[in-house]
């Protein structure tokens, strides 16, 4: 077991193995649930929730084959597509967004990669613009980028690139075939080169087992700098899918998931993501004890259920939360941010 007194300091260490890690994630769920809080209020107000809006700016027809995901055109799942949103459409959901609470707006189009160039970049980077323009924090997820499209995005105003590792190497082959692993840390390096803060985390209930989910926090951990923010989704199990009839997963090992990432991460924001349509007050409210400091409000995450803002509300209210008011990170962790392109080391552990 690492020294529990190091962990707690909440100083960031890169170099848990798998045995470490699996050990924190094992123990009594009390002292679990204690630690992470700990941990967590070294950096963040123990009653703030960032809220965030995620906006899908264009749906449906992807390459990908990703087996939880109905906007994948390998699958028939009845999702709406749509192409690309007018500027004008975007910046008035940021708009909406920030009078709701929000301080945070990511968009997601469901690309393999942004076009190289062309018109639909170009509209992307426009849309960009105007919504950091209005005082947002700013997060895309476009897919794979390379080094030249990372760099535009930057200059443009993201503040924050999503891309999952989604889980264990050894699980994902699994779940995906059409990109590979090391695509996706690519991806993470050339964000991270150019000055952005990378948002990856994973899902947890795909079918994959507590070593494949200590497995992709092994990889969390091993990426240096550590990811500002990481998402925790749930499986949003959706017709027509291959992930479809999964069994439902233990909602303590969601628990236990949070708040190992939030020990052996402790600079990152730890997010409650996808699936909380179907979670209870009670299991939300564990995560949030667990280190989860943001959710995502809003009717839809993208093309799935969540919760509405009216609800959120009232669940934040009832367990007398507030949200964060300012687009503004904690200091320790933008302190631990990597903008010097010549500084980003990610050596993750693929076996």
């Amino acid at each position: 077991m690492p020294n529990l007194q190091d962990l707690a300091s909440g100083n960031p260490r890169f170099d848990l193995t798998r045995d470490e890690i699996r050990e924190i994630y094992d123990m009594p769920l009390p002292q679990l649930i204690h630690l992470a809080q700990t941990v967590h209020q070294k950096h963040y107000a123990a009653n703030e929730v960032q809220i965030s809006t995620l906006l899908s700016i264009k749906t449906g027809g992807c390459k990908e084959n990703c087996a939880y995901c109905p906007q994948s055109a390998h699958y028939a799942t009845g999702v709406d597509a749509h192409g690309l949103l007018d500027t004008k459409t975007i910046v008035e959901s940021a708009k909406a967004a920030k009078a709701n609470g929000s301080s945070r707006f990511c968009m997601g189009a469901a690309w393999r990669s942004p076009p190289k160039k062309g018109p639909q970049f170009d509209r992307v980077i426009e849309a960009i613009k105007e919504v950091r323009g209005l005082g947002l924090e700013v997060c895309t997820t476009l897919g794979m980028v390379d080094e030249e499209q990372a760099e535009q995005l930057a200059d443009a105003g993201v503040y924050a690139y999503n891309h999952n590792l989604d889980t264990s190497p050894e699980f994902y082959g699994d779940i995906i075939s059409t990109r590979t692993y090391q695509d996706r840390l690519d991806t993470l390096e050339n964000v991270r080169r150019a000055g952005m803060t990378v948002c990856c985390g994973g899902i947890v209930g795909m079918g994959e087992s507590t070593d494949d989910r200590i497995g992709l926090l092994e990889q969390l951990n091993h990426l240096s700098p550590h990811p500002e923010s990481v998402p925790v989704n749930l499986l949003v199990k959706v017709a027509g899918t291959p992930l479809a009839e999964n069994d439902e997963i233990d909602i303590f090992e969601m628990v236990r998931t949070i708040a190992t990432a939030c020990i052996i991460l402790p600079v990152s924001r730890v997010r409650l993501s996808a699936g909380r349509e179907q979670m209870s007050d009670e299991a939300q409210a564990l995560c949030f004890l667990a280190g989860a400091s943001s959710i995502f409000s809003g009717d839809k995450l993208l093309t799935t259920p969540n919760p509405g803002q009216d609800k959120d509300q009232q669940l934040l209210e009832k367990l007398g939360m507030s949200p964060v008011k300012e687009a503004k990170e904690s200091p320790r962790m933008l302190a631990n941010s990597v903008t010097n392109r010549d500084t980003a080391h990610y050596e993750p552990s693929i076996q």
